[in-house]
């Protein structure tokens, strides 16, 4: 599942066995004030598989965890994501408060740079143009949706079991307010746009990961 905004093409170039079947999940409109509760039932609609592997990419991995706790699933993992509104940054618990995200998504969608840096990182301005191209949802309502519903996620307690995988260098979820304990993997110097960035290190260590931790009770 990708990020907010983004399509399947962040995942272009993962690298996986033949022995997985991959199914690339892209955003879908959302119903006007939908829970994401229910917004993740009618994605795990989408979902044929039974015990799957769900990976998610920032606010797509908000999303896979919602999606996990409707179905059975052999392993969650995360990317340049969070696992409880306790991993929030400052600025996301003011915005909270404030609702000043609400201000924020007319302008993005008439910038497509305001865009790409919120949803890759400050790490990408040199390179902006580059990462236009993986921004396919752009609708107002969607991008209202997807900041709003993030902003007040209400998870605090999380699976444990689920797979966090991060970069030090992250800006949109910064790494000093993430729990570390279990199955947490640090990505150096990388950015929220790791899974571009960083594609070899996952196309090296992702099968390694899923069959230390996938399947376990």
């Amino acid at each position: 599942m990708p990020g907010m905004a983004a399509s399947p093409r962040i995942f272009e170039y993962l690298r996986f066995s033949e022995a997985y079947e991959v199914v690339y999940l892209s955003w879908m409109p959302p119903q006007k004030n939908e829970p994401i509760a229910m917004y993740a039932k009618r994605m795990n609609e989408r979902i044929t598989h039974e015990r799957p592997i769900l990976l998610g990419v920032s606010f797509g991995g908000i999303l896979v965890q919602e999606i996990a706790k409707i179905r059975p699933v052999s392993l969650v993992i995360i990317v340049s994501s969070v696992k409880s509104n306790l991993e929030f940054p400052s600025s996301m618990r003011v915005a909270k408060k404030t609702g000043a995200h609400k201000l924020l998504p007319t302008q993005w969608i008439k910038n497509l740079e305001s865009l790409a840096l919120q949803v890759f990182g400050d790490a990408i301005k040199a390179r902006v143009d580059s990462y236009q191209k993986y921004l396919s949802e752009r609708d107002p309502d969607y991008l209202d949706w997807s900041i709003d519903t993030m902003v007040h996620w209400t998870q605090t307690d999380f699976d444990p079991n689920t797979v966090h995988i991060h970069g030090d260098a992250d800006t949109v979820f910064p790494f000093k307010y993430l729990d570390t304990s279990n199955r947490f993997y640090q990505l150096s110097k990388a950015t929220h746009a790791m899974i571009l960035t960083h594609h070899k290190w996952f196309n090296s260590h992702l099968p390694n990961i899923i069959k230390q931790h996938a399947h376990e009770d």
